[in-house]
């Protein structure tokens, strides 16, 4: 596909690198020549320096003749009427960045007039993402597929697990729940395992199943989950605001610390039964005066990488039980990984990985293309749902007798609304939900799955 990119920042700069990766022509729009440079360099792209709201410049880089347009600069009024010229010179599918909550509200009232296809707020999306690891508090990340029927949960493997030295072919028999064991990372390596792969403590493991599933296995090893009731946020920007009033909704105890005096007003005014102060999160004074150690979850979500890193270190030396650190440079997550800090969340990951969703969904004029597509393992492993729709020749085939690509796992077969948890018997059939987990890229349609 030809894709037009408004804004080089940090989403539309990794979007571009993936989107080339993926074999599509990509154009760049910004305003800043050198940053337009560097891209230009580094990718495969077309940059166009100028206002990418303007009707002129979106005619150079030929909006009418692409197929899409992602509006990504740091301003939501920019790029709500980069999509409305973009409408004007005959786009037909265009997506906005925006994170302010009003405008989120009234996009949804006038998404036609708009003529927006999709809009992303990376704080929501970041909200939402910790907000399912704090109800499932074992889980380092989790990924949904087929609707909800699927999840994909991420947790490490202690010293003290059960898991340990355990062979996957055994785990049925040992834990009597179906799950399948579908990525591994050890260290730096990341594995696709086959059954006679052996878990090791330190592992951090990627499992499918049902939700009802997933909580019977890790009741099953002995990890079912504390509820968490008390939970510290320190930084008080978009993301705390809306995950405050997700988690007071879930019945959660909420205390915000926030350096800014007029933002701890605004959040006191929007958040009545949440705690907030005033005060320097990076103080571990004040962090022990506030109860760090008492507290069940811990969020440091600030905008300095740096700082969050350090607030979690000191959380999870303080026995907090589930750590959260916001992280938006891939080189301190994959540190933080190594290290066992607690989930790390990166929003401009989050919002990336929406849009390119919406893209494969765009692609999916295939048959049995890619419904959905999650990078897990640190962006390193693909997990892509595909849905069966034409009657190809690999239906009604055992699974045993067809020839996979290597490192790939075919993770889960939705049915019916039933989940399989794939055996050497089992086959695809029309109107399957087919969830696959792979280290190769640009699977495009189920039969890119066959060697």
């Amino acid at each position: 596909m030809r894709i037009v990119i408004i804004g080089d920042g940090k989403v539309g700069s990794t979007l571009a690198k993936r989107l080339t990766g993926e074999g599509h022509d990509i154009v760049m729009i910004d305003h800043s020549s050198e940053v337009l440079t560097q891209s230009v360099n580094e990718l495969d792209i077309i940059g166009i320096q100028g206002n990418g709201a303007s009707y002129d410049v979106q005619e150079e880089a030929g909006v009418d003749k692409s197929d899409l347009l992602i509006a990504a600069t740091s301003a939501d009024e920019v790029n709500i009427l980069c999509c409305l010229v973009a409408r004007k010179l005959g786009a037909t599918h265009t997506i906005a960045r925006v994170r302010n909550p009003a405008y989120t509200r009234q996009l949804s009232l006038m998404k036609d007039e708009l003529g927006l296809s999709l809009s992303v707020n990376p704080d929501i999306a970041a909200a939402a993402e910790i907000s399912r690891i704090l109800r499932f508090p074992p889980a380092l990340h989790i990924e949904t597929f087929v609707r909800g029927r699927v999840e994909l949960v991420e947790t490490p493997v202690t010293s003290d697990s059960p898991l340990a030295g355990v062979y996957l072919h055994e785990l049925f028999a040992r834990f009597h729940v179906r799950v399948l064991i579908c990525a591994v990372q050890r260290g730096d390596e990341v594995i696709i395992p086959s059954g006679d792969f052996r878990i090791h403590a330190g592992d951090r493991i990627s499992i499918t199943a049902s939700p009802p599933d997933i909580e019977a296995f890790f009741k099953a090893i002995g990890a079912a989950h504390v509820r968490i009731r008390n939970v510290m946020l320190v930084g008080g920007g978009l993301i705390a605001l809306h995950l405050s009033r997700m988690l007071l909704e879930m019945g959660m105890s909420v205390k915000i610390i926030e350096q800014d005096a007029e933002r701890c007003q605004s959040l006191s005014e929007a958040l009545p039964k949440a705690t907030v102060i005033r005060g320097d999160g990076t103080s571990q004074e004040l962090l022990d005066e506030e109860g760090i150690s008492s507290m069940d979850a811990f969020a440091a979500l600030t905008g300095i990488d740096e700082e969050n890193i350090v607030m979690s270190m000191y959380a999870g030396a303080n026995g907090v039980r589930k750590v959260i650190t916001k992280v938006e440079r891939i080189r301190f997550s994959e540190i933080l990984d190594r290290a066992g800090i607690g989930s790390v969340i990166s929003a401009k990951n989050l919002t990336v990985n929406r849009i390119l969703h919406y893209i494969r969904a765009m692609e999916n004029a295939t048959a049995s293309g890619v419904e959905t597509l999650t990078r897990i393992v640190n962006n390193r492993v693909e997990a892509l749902e595909f849905h069966v729709r034409d009657n190809a020749d690999f239906l009604g085939v055992p699974i045993v007798k067809m020839n996979f690509k290597k490192n790939l796992l075919i993770a889960a077969i939705v049915r019916a609304g039933k989940i399989i948890i794939p055996g050497a018997n089992d086959t695809f059939e029309f109107g399957d939900s087919i969830v696959v987990v792979t280290t190769n890229e640009q699977l495009a349609d189920l039969r890119d799955v066959f060697a």
